[in-house]
Protein backbone atom coordinates (compact mmCIF):
# COMPACT_ATOMS: atom_id res chain seq x y z
CA UNK A 1 0.00 0.00 0.00
CA UNK A 2 2.78 2.44 0.89
CA UNK A 3 5.10 1.29 -1.92
CA UNK A 4 7.25 4.15 -3.16
CA UNK A 5 6.51 6.28 -0.10
CA UNK A 6 9.29 4.96 2.15
CA UNK A 7 11.49 8.05 1.92
CA UNK A 8 8.60 10.44 2.54
CA UNK A 9 7.32 8.62 5.61
CA UNK A 10 10.86 8.01 6.88
CA UNK A 11 11.57 11.73 6.69
CA UNK A 12 8.27 12.78 8.26
CA UNK A 13 8.35 10.08 10.97
CA UNK A 14 11.95 10.70 11.98
CA UNK A 15 11.26 14.44 12.10
CA UNK A 16 8.33 13.81 14.44
CA UNK A 17 10.49 11.57 16.62
CA UNK A 18 13.22 14.18 16.87
CA UNK A 19 10.71 16.90 17.65
CA UNK A 20 9.22 14.81 20.46
CA UNK A 21 12.69 14.81 21.99
CA UNK A 22 13.01 18.56 21.57
CA UNK A 23 9.73 19.07 23.39
CA UNK A 24 11.49 17.82 26.53
CA UNK A 25 13.90 20.73 26.10
CA UNK A 26 10.97 23.13 25.69
CA UNK A 27 9.50 21.84 28.94
CA UNK A 28 12.62 23.01 30.79
CA UNK A 29 11.47 26.55 29.98
CA UNK A 30 8.67 26.06 32.51
CA UNK A 31 11.16 25.72 35.35
CA UNK A 32 10.66 28.48 37.87
CA UNK A 33 7.17 29.34 36.70
CA UNK A 34 4.11 29.12 38.89
CA UNK A 35 3.32 25.37 39.21
CA UNK A 36 -0.44 25.93 39.00
CA UNK A 37 -0.11 27.78 35.69
CA UNK A 38 2.18 25.06 34.31
CA UNK A 39 -0.16 22.25 35.36
CA UNK A 40 -3.12 24.09 33.83
CA UNK A 41 -1.37 24.79 30.54
CA UNK A 42 0.37 21.45 30.00
CA UNK A 43 -2.69 19.41 28.92
CA UNK A 44 -3.79 22.18 26.57
CA UNK A 45 -0.49 23.27 25.04
CA UNK A 46 2.36 20.82 25.66
CA UNK A 47 0.73 17.40 25.62
CA UNK A 48 -1.23 17.94 22.38
CA UNK A 49 1.98 18.80 20.52
CA UNK A 50 3.65 15.60 21.69
CA UNK A 51 0.45 13.67 20.94
CA UNK A 52 0.28 14.92 17.32
CA UNK A 53 3.97 14.14 16.76
CA UNK A 54 3.32 10.65 18.13
CA UNK A 55 0.47 10.08 15.68
CA UNK A 56 2.77 11.16 12.84
CA UNK A 57 5.38 8.72 14.13
CA UNK A 58 2.88 5.83 14.37
CA UNK A 59 1.42 6.36 10.89
CA UNK A 60 4.92 6.69 9.46
CA UNK A 61 5.99 3.51 11.23
CA UNK A 62 3.15 1.45 9.80
CA UNK A 63 4.16 2.58 6.33
CA UNK A 64 7.44 0.70 6.82
CA UNK A 65 5.86 -2.62 7.78
CA UNK A 66 6.47 -4.97 4.85
CA UNK A 67 3.39 -6.69 3.48
CA UNK A 68 0.98 -4.92 5.83
CA UNK A 69 -2.51 -5.67 4.53
CA UNK A 70 -4.54 -2.55 3.68
CA UNK A 71 -7.28 -3.67 6.07
CA UNK A 72 -4.81 -3.65 8.98
CA UNK A 73 -3.45 -0.26 7.91
CA UNK A 74 -7.04 1.04 7.77
CA UNK A 75 -7.70 -0.15 11.32
CA UNK A 76 -4.48 1.37 12.70
CA UNK A 77 -4.96 4.68 10.88
CA UNK A 78 -8.61 4.67 11.96
CA UNK A 79 -7.60 4.14 15.60
CA UNK A 80 -5.09 6.98 15.34
CA UNK A 81 -7.78 9.20 13.81
CA UNK A 82 -10.41 8.31 16.40
CA UNK A 83 -8.03 8.79 19.31
CA UNK A 84 -6.75 12.04 17.82
CA UNK A 85 -10.26 13.32 17.21
CA UNK A 86 -11.33 12.58 20.80
CA UNK A 87 -8.16 14.13 22.20
CA UNK A 88 -8.50 17.25 20.03
CA UNK A 89 -12.12 17.70 21.02
CA UNK A 90 -11.18 17.53 24.70
CA UNK A 91 -8.40 20.06 24.10
CA UNK A 92 -10.81 22.36 22.24
CA UNK A 93 -13.30 22.17 25.11
CA UNK A 94 -10.52 23.01 27.59
CA UNK A 95 -9.47 26.00 25.48
CA UNK A 96 -13.02 27.38 25.33
CA UNK A 97 -13.73 27.05 29.06
CA UNK A 98 -14.45 30.32 30.78
CA UNK A 99 -12.54 29.68 34.02
CA UNK A 100 -9.07 30.47 32.62
CA UNK A 101 -6.80 32.73 34.57
CA UNK A 102 -4.26 35.05 32.97
CA UNK A 103 -3.35 34.53 30.18
CA UNK A 104 -6.67 33.61 28.60
CA UNK A 105 -6.24 31.61 25.35
CA UNK A 106 -6.65 33.82 22.31
CA UNK A 107 -8.37 32.85 19.08
CA UNK A 108 -5.11 31.73 17.49
CA UNK A 109 -4.57 29.31 20.39
CA UNK A 110 -8.12 28.02 20.09
CA UNK A 111 -7.71 27.53 16.35
CA UNK A 112 -4.21 26.02 16.18
CA UNK A 113 -4.35 23.93 19.36
CA UNK A 114 -8.01 22.86 19.17
CA UNK A 115 -10.08 23.49 16.06
CA UNK A 116 -7.50 22.78 13.33
CA UNK A 117 -6.26 19.50 14.86
CA UNK A 118 -9.89 18.39 15.19
CA UNK A 119 -10.44 19.09 11.50
CA UNK A 120 -7.25 17.23 10.58
CA UNK A 121 -8.31 14.14 12.56
CA UNK A 122 -11.74 14.20 10.90
CA UNK A 123 -9.93 14.15 7.54
CA UNK A 124 -7.73 11.28 8.74
CA UNK A 125 -10.81 9.31 9.87
CA UNK A 126 -12.49 9.79 6.49
CA UNK A 127 -9.28 8.77 4.76
CA UNK A 128 -8.96 5.64 6.91
CA UNK A 129 -12.44 4.53 5.89
CA UNK A 130 -11.48 4.97 2.22
CA UNK A 131 -8.35 2.77 2.38
CA UNK A 132 -10.12 -0.47 1.39
CA UNK A 133 -11.65 1.20 -1.68
CA UNK A 134 -8.71 3.08 -3.16
CA UNK A 135 -5.51 2.39 -1.24
CA UNK A 136 -3.14 3.83 -3.86
CA UNK A 137 -4.93 7.19 -4.02
CA UNK A 138 -5.56 7.34 -0.29
CA UNK A 139 -1.82 7.27 0.42
CA UNK A 140 -1.59 10.78 -1.05
CA UNK A 141 -4.23 11.97 1.43
CA UNK A 142 -2.54 10.20 4.33
CA UNK A 143 0.77 11.79 3.34
CA UNK A 144 -0.79 15.25 3.19
CA UNK A 145 -2.56 14.80 6.52
CA UNK A 146 0.54 13.50 8.28
CA UNK A 147 2.60 16.35 6.86
CA UNK A 148 -0.13 18.76 8.01
CA UNK A 149 0.05 17.35 11.54
CA UNK A 150 3.83 17.65 11.51
CA UNK A 151 3.71 21.28 10.35
CA UNK A 152 0.97 22.07 12.88
CA UNK A 153 3.12 20.56 15.62
CA UNK A 154 6.12 22.62 14.51
CA UNK A 155 4.03 25.79 14.51
CA UNK A 156 2.59 25.04 17.93
CA UNK A 157 5.98 24.06 19.39
CA UNK A 158 7.42 27.35 18.15
CA UNK A 159 4.49 29.26 19.61
CA UNK A 160 4.86 27.46 22.94
CA UNK A 161 8.64 27.89 23.12
CA UNK A 162 8.51 31.61 22.35
CA UNK A 163 5.67 32.17 24.81
CA UNK A 164 7.47 30.28 27.57
CA UNK A 165 10.70 32.14 26.85
CA UNK A 166 8.87 35.48 27.12
CA UNK A 167 7.30 34.46 30.44
CA UNK A 168 10.68 33.29 31.73
CA UNK A 169 12.26 36.59 30.66
CA UNK A 170 9.46 38.65 32.31
CA UNK A 171 9.89 36.63 35.51
CA UNK A 172 13.55 37.70 35.81
CA UNK A 173 12.78 41.40 35.63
Amino acid sequence: MFNGWDTFFFLVGSSAGALIGLMFVVITLTAGQEPRRVSRGAPVYVTPIVFHFTIVLIVSAISAVPGLPPSVAAVIVGLCATTGLAYSLVTTIRLFRSDWEDPIPGWSDKFFYGILPTMIYVALAVTATAIPFSERKVVFAIGAIVLGLLLLGIRNAWDLATTLALFAHKGRH
